[in-house]
Order: C-alpha cells, then structure tokens, then sequence
C-alpha cells in the first residue's frame, strides 16, 4: 500500500498493519512544483518508521529551516524545503509566486516537519494551517492525529477558530463512527492525556469535508466554522 498526498494518522497506519500483516507499506512524498512524488520516500524496509515520509529520494535533498532561513536543531520543527534536478523552474508568468518559494535552488515546499536522528523527516503540518494560540504554535495534524486514536471517531479535522484572549483556538470537527454516539465529554475526557495547549476548545459534531483525492478541505471548513464563530465572538461584550 503505498500513501501520499496528506499526511495520515501513525494509528490508522497501525490499525491497517494489523488488519493486513502480510502486506507491505510504503509512502511518497513530493509537490506539483518537484515532479509530484518521490523527492521524499519511505521504502517498504523501514516500516519502524511508520509515521515518516522517509529521507530524501535519489538525487535529492532536504532540509528544515526556520522563518529567517536558518537551518534548525535536530528535532525541531521547520519548513521543509528540496532541492534537485525536479524542481520546477517557475509558476508561468508569475515571478512575484516563484520568487516567495524558489530561493537559491531551494523549493519551499509550505509544509512543516522535523527531522530524527536517524535522518527521517516526519510532517507536522501545513505552514498556513498552524494555529497560534495565546504564542504557542499548535499542529492540526498532531492533534488529528491523537484524536483518532479514539475507536469511535471516523474522521476529524482541526481548524483554527478566532479567540479574543488567544487569537485562535483550536476547533475539532468529528465525524462518529456509524451506528455510534459520542458527547463532548468524552473527547474533552479523551483529550486529557494530550498536553493542556494543545486539546481542541471547540468540539463540532460533523462530517469532514474532502476532496476527491482525500485531502482534507480546510479552507472550506474554516469559512464554515470559522466566520459563525467570529460573529459569536463579536456580539459578547
């Protein structure tokens, strides 16, 4: 089985191991802008790094710096950027887009992630979908990822919702199981074991939206979710 274009839950890719012990897993990682998948791969010899998109392919490289274009600590989280002969050249008639993600060679790919001692990068999450709330950053797909862990739960997505204290909070659209029921009480006692800054403060029983390859549709949700919070916030005193 091999997996791409969103990062996926490490427990869902557990879940799918035990079902199917005899069959292999890989994934790919790559953009429109570096010839699509492969500038990051897994290989089926290293499912114990179930989790990681893998270490740079053949011919490219990688590196995770931070938003002065330093390259961080190991284990810390960054923007991702590649390097090699599959880099686009250019957006077509756009320089002002080229010149925000092409630096030096280097192809800023948006996505966030940090490194292991063993060279593996692992995606944290979107650039533009990290929550800053009350100064700390906070990585939908980390929490998405806890929260599936819950044995009830389908699908979820977290979204940033505006806070007058914090600036944004985190928001937690659920999507139960059929045939099965859930309160928000028990995420809320469910997200307990995840550190206090990072458990959703917003619980929405509803589906996650997605597009026809899977990905979830955040902006849509955000326009969703996100503006009818806002107006809520605005009419409190």
């Amino acid at each position: 089985m091999h997996i791409g274009a969103q990062p996926v839950p490490k427990s869902l890719i557990k879940r799918w191991l035990a079902y199917f012990p005899n069959h292999q897993y890989d994934t790919n990682y790559g953009l429109s802008e570096s010839i699509g998948p492969g500038c990051v791969h897994l290989g089926v010899e290293n499912v114990e790094k179930v989790g990681a998109i893998g270490i740079p392919g053949y011919g490219w490289e990688c590196k995770i710096i931070d938003e002065n274009g330093n390259i961080v600590k190991q284990g810390e989280v960054g923007e991702l950027c590649v390097k090699g002969n599959g880099v686009m050249e250019c957006y077509y008639n756009n320089p002002e887009a080229t010149a925000e993600v092409l630096k030096d060679g280097w192809l800023l790919t948006g996505d966030m992630g940090r490194q292991d001692e063993d060279g593996f990068i692992y995606l944290v999450d979107r650039k533009k979908d990290v929550i800053i709330s009350g100064g700390e950053n906070l990585y939908p797909v980390e929490i998405e990822d806890f929260i599936m862990k819950n044995d009830k739960i389908k699908d979820v997505a977290v979204i940033g919702l505006p806070d007058k204290r914090q600036g944004e909070i985190a928001g937690a659209i659920i999507e139960v199981k059929e045939g099965m029921t859930m309160t928000e009480e028990e995420v809320n006692d469910f997200c307990l074991q995840m550190p206090r800054y990072k458990r959703p403060r917003k619980i929405i029983f509803a589906p996650v939206l997605r597009n026809a390859t899977g990905k979830i549709e955040k902006p849509k949700l955000r326009k969703m979710y996100g503006e009818e919070y806002l107006v809520a916030y605005e009419n409190q005193d």
